[in-house]
C-alpha cells in the first residue's frame, strides 16, 4: 500500500524566480513580432481606458448643461452635432476601440502562450528519449507526466490571463491615480486609506490561503498516486480480498482532499467579497463628500462620475494584485520544475565518429565490467565472459542478483563504470545506440502493447513489414490461430492496455515481434513465464529454431528451460560466481547444483 509519508510534493514558490522568468521569456524570442503587437495593444488599451473617463467628464457636463438650459427655457431637448453630438460619437468610438485593443491583445497572447507551451512540450518529448534508465527508476510516472500536463497548463493560463492583467493593471492604476489626484487629493486620500486596510486584509488571507493551497496539492498528489496504484493492481487487490480496505483508503484520501479544497475555496472566495465591502464603504464616504461639494459648486457631475470610474479602475487591480502575484509565482514554480526536468542529466551522447554494424555475427564479450547505480556503491565487479556467435547464454540467480542489470548494460541502457562490452570485437560505446539496438530483439517478462491493431503491434520493430511476413511471425510464435479467432483478426484494435487479452496471449504477441525482426542477438527475460506448459513447449521448439545460428541470452528461473545452454552464468549479489554448461555446473556441486536439485527434488 502507498505510504503517504514517502510522497514528494512540489512547491508553489520558485527557488529563483528571476532566473526562471528570464529563461522562460527567452523562449519567446521567435515570437517577437507578436509580442511587440501585444505591447502596442496594451499601451493603446491603457491610454484609452484611462483617458476615456476624463473625456466623458466634459461630455456629461456639457450634456447636463444642455438639459438644464432646455428645462429652464422650456424648449425641446435636442443634441446638436457640433459640438455635443460629435463628442458623444467620439466617446462611443473610444469605448469601442478600448474593447477592440483588449480582445486583440488577449487573442495574440493566447497564441504566444500556446506557441511557448508547444515548444516546451516538444523539448520534453525529445528529453524523454535522451534520459537514462536510472532517471525513470528514481521518478514516478505521475510526477513526470505532471511536467507535461498540469505544470505547462498552469504556465499557459498565467501567460494568457495573469500576465496581461498585471501589465494592464499597472498602467491603469498609475493613470487612474494620477487623474484622481488631479481632480481631488482629499478624496484620493480617503480612497487610499481604505485601500491600505484592504491590502492588509488581503495579505493576511493570502498567507493562510497559500498554506491551504499547499495542503490541497499534497492531498491531490496523494489521491492521484493511490488511484493510479490501485487501478494498476486491481486484480491483485481483488485476489487478496482487499477491496474494502482500498476503498476505505481512497475514501479517506477523497475526504481529506474535500476538506483541504473546502478551506482553500472558502478563503479564495471570501476575500473578494470582504475587499469589495471595504471598497463600497470607501465609495459611500467619497460619494457623501462629492455630493456635498457638488451642492457647493466645487465639483461637477461629470467630474464625480469620472472620479468614480477611476475608483473602479484603481480598486479592481488592487484587489486582484495578490491573486495575480500568487498566480505568477505558482506559474514560475511550475516553469522551474519543468526546466529542472529539461536540465536532468542525459545519456552519454553517441560517439562523434561511430562504427557501422548493421548485421552483427553475434560475438559478445564482457571484459572486466564494473557497474554501480552510484559511484560509491558498485554492484558488479570485474564481470568477464564471452558469448560466441550462435551460442545460448543463460543467466540465472535469485531475485535481485543482477540478471536484468546485466542485460541493461548489454543494451547500453546503463553506462558501465569501468571495463568494456564488445560485439563482434567492436566496443558498444563506438556504436550509436540505434545501430547497437538494431542488432537485438527483446522479449521482456512485463509485456507492453500499445493502442493499435494486433498487426501493428507485431510489426512494431519493422513497420514496413508485409501482412504475409506478420502472419508468418505470428505462426512461428504459435499465436496465429488465436488472432484469427478475434473479431477483426489481425486488424483487431487493442486498447486499455490490451485488457481483453490474457497475459500469455500478450506475451505471445511480443514474441512474434522478435520473430518478425529476425535480429542476430536475442534476449529473453522470462519470456515464457506467463504461458502454460504445453504452449511453453511449443514456443520452445520455435525458439530453438529461431535461435539457431544466433546468439541468445535467456534469463530464467525455471532451470529446466536452460539445460541445453552453451554457457550458464549463475549470478549472486551482482557478480558471476559460477559459469559453465549444465553438466559442468552440476559436477561442481556448487550454488547452481543446489538450486537445480531444489527445483527437482
Amino acid at each position: 500500500m502507498s505510504d503517504k509519508r514517502s510522497i514528494k510534493f512540489d512547491k508553489e514558490v520558485p527557488d529563483n524566480a528571476g532566473r526562471t522568468a528570464i529563461r522562460l521569456f527567452g523562449y519567446l524570442k521567435n515570437q517577437r513580432r507578436r509580442l511587440i503587437i501585444v505591447a502596442v495593444c496594451i499601451i493603446f488599451y491603457t491610454v484609452l481606458n484611462v483617458c476615456t473617463p476624463y473625456y466623458s467628464a466634459g461630455v456629461i457636463d456639457q450634456l447636463f448643461a444642455t438639459i438644464r438650459n432646455c428645462v429652464s427655457s422650456g424648449t425641446r431637448f435636442s443634441i446638436e452635432w457640433n459640438p455635443l453630438g460629435m463628442k458623444m460619437l467620439s466617446l462611443f468610438f473610444m469605448y469601442i476601440f478600448t474593447s477592440v485593443f483588449y480582445h486583440f491583445q488577449a487573442y495574440l497572447m493566447a497564441s504566444v502562450a500556446e506557441g511557448l507551451i508547444l515548444t516546451l512540450r516538444k523539448q520534453i518529448s525529445n528529453k524523454l528519449n535522451k534520459l537514462p534508465l536510472r532517471f525513470f527508476d528514481g521518478n514516478k510516472p505521475g510526477e513526470i507526466l505532471s511536467r507535461v500536463t498540469s505544470d505547462l497548463d498552469k504556465v499557459s493560463e498565467t501567460l494568457q490571463t495573469g500576465l496581461l492583467k498585471l501589465l494592464t493593471a499597472i498602467g491603469t492604476l498609475v493613470g487612474a491615480m494620477a487623474f484622481m489626484f488631479y481632480y481631488s487629493p482629499l478624496l484620493t486620500l480617503v480612497f487610499l486609506v481604505f485601500t491600505v486596510v484592504s491590502l492588509l486584509v488581503t495579505k493576511t488571507v493570502a498567507k493562510k490561503n497559500l498554506k491551504c493551497a499547499a495542503d490541497r496539492q499534497r492531498a491531490l498528489a496523494y489521491l492521484t498516486g493511490i488511484a493510479e496504484e490501485y487501478y494498476t493492481g486491481r486484480d491483485v487487490i481483488r485476489a487478496y480480498n482487499h477491496e474494502q480496505e482500498s476503498m476505505d483508503i481512497v475514501d479517506a484520501a477523497v475526504d481529506e482532499l474535500r476538506v483541504a479544497t473546502q478551506k482553500t475555496d472558502f478563503l479564495t472566495n471570501c476575500v473578494n467579497p470582504l475587499i469589495r465591502l471595504l471598497s463600497r464603504l470607501s465609495q459611500a464616504v467619497i460619494m457623501l463628500l462629492a455630493c456635498h461639494w457638488m451642492l457647493q459648486g466645487r465639483m461637477s457631475l461629470g467630474v464625480v462620475q469620472a472620479f468614480f470610474q477611476y475608483i473602479n479602475m484603481a480598486a479592481e487591480p488592487l484587489t486582484e494584485t495578490s491573486y495575480m502575484l500568487n498566480s505568477l509565482q505558482s506559474a514560475l514554480a511550475s516553469a522551474e520544475r519543468t526546466f529542472r526536468f529539461l536540465d536532468a542529466t542525459e545519456e552519454v551522447p553517441d560517439t562523434s565518429a561511430p562504427t557501422s554494424l548493421e548485421n552483427a555475427k553475434g560475438k559478445i564479450s564482457f571484459e572486466n565490467v564494473s557497474f554501480g547505480y552510484t559511484p560509491d556503491k558498485i554492484l558488479m565487479k570485474n564481470i568477464s565472459f564471452t558469448a560466441e556467435p550462435g551460442q545460448k547464454i543463460a543467466v540465472v540467480g535469485s531475485t535481485g542478483a543482477g540478471k536484468t542489470t546485466l542485460i541493461n548494460l548489454l543494451m547500453q541502457f546503463y553506462e558501465v563504470n569501468s571495463g568494456r562490452i564488445t560485439i563482434d570485437g567492436i566496443c558498444t560505446t563506438d556504436l550509436t545506440r540505434k545501430d547497437l539496438r538494431h542488432n537485438f530483439g527483446m522479449v521482456l517478462q512485463d509485456t507492453w502493447l500499445f493502442g493499435g491493431t494486433i498487426a501493428e503491434n507485431i510489426a512494431y520493430g519493422r513497420p514496413e513489414a508485409t501482412m504475409e511476413e506478420i502472419k508468418a511471425a505470428a505462426k512461428a510464435a504459435k499465436v496465429d490461430y488465436f488472432i484469427r479467432t478475434m473479431p477483426q483478426g489481425y486488424n483487431t484494435v487493442l486498447d486499455n492496455e490490451a485488457a481483453n487479452l490474457s497475459v500469455g496471449q500478450r506475451q505471445l504477441i511480443t514474441i512474434a515481434r522478435v520473430f518478425l525482426c529476425n535480429p542476430p542477438v536475442i534476449i529473453l527475460d522470462e519470456a515464457t513465464s506467463s504461458v502454460d506448459t504445453r504452449t511453453e513447449a511449443e514456443i520452445g521448439k520455435a525458439m530453438k529454431k529461431l535461435m539457431s545460428g544466433r546468439t541468445s541470452f535467456v534469463i530464467a528461473h525455471r532451470l529446466s528451460t536452460i539445460r541445453d545452454a552453451d554457457n550458464i552464468l549463475f549470478m549472486e549479489n551482482g557478480n558471476i560466481i559460477e559459469q559453465g554448461n549444465h553438466k559442468e555446473l552440476l559436477a561442481q556441486k556448487g550454488a547452481y547444483a543446489a538450486l537445480y536439485y531444489s527445483q527437482f527434488a
